[in-house]
């Protein structure tokens, strides 16, 4: 095996091929979530679908796998990349929308950021990420919940059609006539089936919802996320919620009333209209929150409500599913990383709310039928904070482990080896690997073996 990407036959890219020790390397190999330390073979920097298939195909010439990467959001379960050529497709943005069919037709890099700004020109909405720069097709392979997610379900369930190079080079167009069970699998299942290098997906006709925070000190973290447990469960699906733990620290990128502070928030999206939601909100507003951020906004201005790190960052977090979620599991949670804990703290600890259309059957999609998720994270920019934090991620994952669902939403996955689909789905997924990967060239974060001897 080599780890070159060329042989003495040269290659034509309309990107960049690069190799260790060229310049550019290292800003090439550095994904978004800056704890993932890539060190692959080789990497070329897509600037068009021909120089997709023709990575895939001499990769395979060479014996080398392919891991297609846009952001790297989610990089950390793929590892090192050793014997791995990385296909960055961050420069595959396009984005076009067609208002009268309500379809976006997105490149293999577009940002959540790019769809939004282009659907809101034509009073459409799409069923987005909760940050801006997020890849539009990471998120979408891993399901997708949205803060319409409730009312309209998993992103992947609005994909219309797909463009995907499988292992061998070959470009297919995929949709419900065309590889059902190819576009079953991308739907939910992660990367691991080919690389794709465009989506179309249904929008909605959604100008305004009305959006935001309420935020306390975290002290009332029992009282108030009990209260929101309540609440929640009697919402109806055009309310999407999430209660949440946060320490904010002292920096000075960090708004002022929340710097350095430690607080509970409720934040949520609702699409119904002012007066209604300003109805559904007399409960929560009565424990007096100290800031209260519900507006009506675009659709467009959802990318701030979760108030994510606008740049690249070192995190270490994880993601659990609950199959259920009784008084009892919230206190077990409050217990391990609530304000009495003594563990070493986390940044961020959620609990989203999932139910109504999100729990309906679509793709691949796994995790979902679950009451709620939780996904704690937080900062980690060397391995003993790392060390401290997986610590706590431990802790809260075997408090929950009585409530755990059999399977997680796939994007909430950031440690290796949690168990991401049920059994049955696993088989078919597996089942799709071996028909269209069968030697397991195409590398995925959150992997899906194929049968036989290339697999487990």
């Amino acid at each position: 095996m080599t780890d070159q990407l060329t042989t003495t036959e040269p290659l034509s890219f309309d990107g960049t091929l690069l190799h260790p020790g060229d310049p550019g390397w290292d800003d090439a190999r550095r994904a978004w979530q800056l704890r993932a330390d890539q060190h692959p073979a080789a990497i070329v920097r897509a600037g068009s679908v021909r120089d997709v298939i023709t990575t895939v195909r001499r990769a395979a010439e060479l014996g080398l796998r392919v891991a297609p990467q846009a952001t790297g959001h989610n990089a950390g379960p793929l590892g090192p990349l050793d014997g791995t050529a990385l296909l960055r497709t961050g420069d595959l943005r396009d984005v076009t929308i067609d208002p009268q069919r309500r379809i976006a037709r997105v490149g293999a890099g577009a940002l959540w950021g790019d769809v939004t700004v282009a659907a809101a020109e034509h009073g459409l909405a799409a069923l987005a990420g909760s940050s801006r720069d997020v890849g539009v097709v990471g998120y979408t392979l891993g399901g997708g919940v949205s803060w319409l997610g409730r009312a309209h379900g998993p992103a992947a369930g609005q994909v219309t059609a797909a463009e995907i190079v499988t292992a061998d080079g070959e470009l297919l167009r995929v949709d419900d006539e065309h590889h059902p069970d190819l576009f079953w699998a991308i739907r939910g299942g992660g990367g691991s089936f080919g690389v794709v290098t465009a989506l179309e997906f249904r929008l909605f006709p959604i100008t305004e919802v009305q959006a935001g925070a309420l935020f306390w000190p975290i002290e009332r973290a029992a009282e108030v996320l009990h209260a929101w447990r309540e609440w929640a469960d009697e919402v109806p699906d055009t309310v999407t919620s999430v209660g949440r733990l946060l320490r904010f620290p002292p920096l000075p990128e960090i708004p002022e009333p929340v710097r350095g502070r430690s607080l509970v928030a409720i934040e949520l999206a609702s699409l119904e209209g002012p007066v209604a939601t300003e109805l559904l909100l007399r409960r929560l507003r009565a424990l007096g929150p100290e800031m209260d951020t519900v507006h009506s906004q675009s659709p467009v201005d959802l990318a701030d409500l979760h108030m994510d790190p606008p740049t690249p960052v070192p995190g270490i977090g994880d993601g659990t599913g609950l199959a259920a979620f009784p008084v009892e599991s919230l206190d077990a949670l409050l217990a391990t990383v609530g304000p009495g804990s003594t563990l070493p703290p986390l940044l961020s600890v959620e609990i989203r709310q999932l139910g109504g259309a999100l729990a309906r059957p679509v793709g691949a999609v796994s995790g979902l039928d679950a009451a709620v998720v939780v996904f704690a994270v937080t900062i980690a920019p060397d391995d003993g904070a790392a060390a401290a934090a997986t610590t706590t991620l431990d802790a809260l994952a075997s408090a929950l482990a009585p409530w755990a669902a059999e399977s997680t939403y796939l994007n909430f996955v950031e440690r290796a080896g949690t168990r991401t689909f049920p059994a049955a789905t696993l088989r078919r997924l597996r089942s799709v690997k071996t028909t269209y990967d069968p030697a397991d060239r195409i590398r995925a974060n959150h992997p899906v073996a194929p049968f036989g001897p290339a697999g487990s």
